[in-house]
Order: structure tokens, then sequence, then C-alpha cells
């Protein structure tokens, strides 16, 4: 799945659809995928809360599946949020947390899983950036400032010299504006490894502007 994105990114930025497990049923979660898939998104993210059982998750990928054809890649909250019919999952780490559970202790618990399921896992390093929003509440994370680029990039290139394949630069769900222009441009010259840009982007217009900065997806 990686080796995909990589060749998709050749070809012009990506776009990816996050549907969380506990926002709606499987059978809605088909439609807006199905709607997704049709609008030329290229891959359904399937994560976000922490409360959702892998029964939930399980359902909802497989409805998915079913009704998409496009990858389904996991973006767990946690251990217990993983299904082995997903495509491949994003291997997270909440870089900047204070929570030491969420830089290695859910990863510790879902590697046996993963390995076990022979589940594709993406090494992503994940950054919460001013407002955060929710991810930053449940994440407890130190939020990287919307105004100086510096703690972003020093991030950054400490996540592609652990071996992360993917900067994740997160503003949060319903951020009022996405990651600036002048953060996402600092982290994409700094590395070598893709960058994802999520949270706030409202409109195309936004999604425009966070691509010409130099997010990959």
């Amino acid at each position: 799945m990686y080796e995909s994105i990589l060749e998709w990114r050749r070809k012009g930025p990506l776009h990816m659809t996050l549907l969380d497990p506990d926002k709606q049923t499987p059978p809605d979660a088909a439609s807006l995928s199905s709607e997704a898939a049709a609008a030329g998104t290229d891959a359904i993210m399937v994560g976000g809360s922490t409360g959702v059982t892998q029964d939930k998750v399980d359902a909802t990928v497989l409805a998915i599946k079913k009704a998409a054809k496009v990858p389904v890649i996991l973006f767990p909250a946690s251990a217990a949020n993983l299904s082995p019919h997903a495509d491949a999952l994003y291997f997270m780490s909440l870089l900047n947390s204070r929570d030491p559970r969420l830089i290695v202790g859910e990863q510790r618990l879902a590697a046996p899983i993963v390995r076990a399921w022979g589940l594709e896992a993406i090494p992503m390093a994940y950054l919460v950036v001013e407002p955060g929003m929710r991810a930053g509440e449940v994440g407890d994370a130190e939020l990287i400032s919307r105004k100086n680029p510096i703690v972003a990039v020093q991030y950054a290139l400490a996540a592609q010299m652990l071996g992360m394949k993917l900067v994740y630069l997160e503003a949060g769900s319903g951020a009022p504006e996405p990651v600036p222009d002048r953060v996402i441009r600092a982290v994409r010259d700094a590395i070598d490894i893709p960058v994802v840009v999520g949270g706030g982007i409202r409109t195309p217009e936004a999604a425009q502007a966070v691509t010409q900065a130099g997010a990959d997806i």
C-alpha cells in the first residue's frame, strides 16, 4: 500500500476520506465511501474515536470494501480500533503527546495483532497543531504553534530519522482553519517523506492551498 501511495503521488497530490465508525452506521459509511470514490478520493481512512469496538470497525471496513473500489486504511486511535479486513493501517505515534501510551504504549499492544493478521503497517508520525480540537485534548498533546514552524520541523525531522514513512500535520476535526501554509511548507522543505495534512479543510480552495503549500495528501 505504501508503495502505491508513493506511485500515486508522482502523478499529483492525493485525497483521502476519513470515516469514523462511531459517527455513522456501516450502511451509511458504505454510502459515503461510494460517493467519495465517485468524486475521486484515492482511499478511505477508517478511525478517529477512542471508544469504538473492533466489531464496529470490522463492520464498517467490510461495508466500505463492498461499496467502494478504493483501498481502506485504518487510522486507529488505539489498539482496539483494528480490523484484519483493511488493506493497511497507519501505525501512528502521536509524537507531541505528553502521554507515553499514545507515543508507544498502544503501539506495543497493537504490534503482535498486526503481525498475526499480516496487515501492512505504515509508520506515521502524528503531530497535532493548534488549535488541536478534540484530537489535541484526547491525545494530551503539547500543541505545535501555528505561528512558528520550528518545532514542527524538529518533530518531522526526528520522525524521518526514526524511520517513519509519513508525517501527518493535524489541526483537528472541526478546526476553523487548516494547518498554516508556512508550517506545511517548512515541514515539506525539511523532509523527504510524504506530508499529510488534515483538519479544518472545508472548501476546495482550502484543499488547493494546503497542496500548494506542500501537502502530499
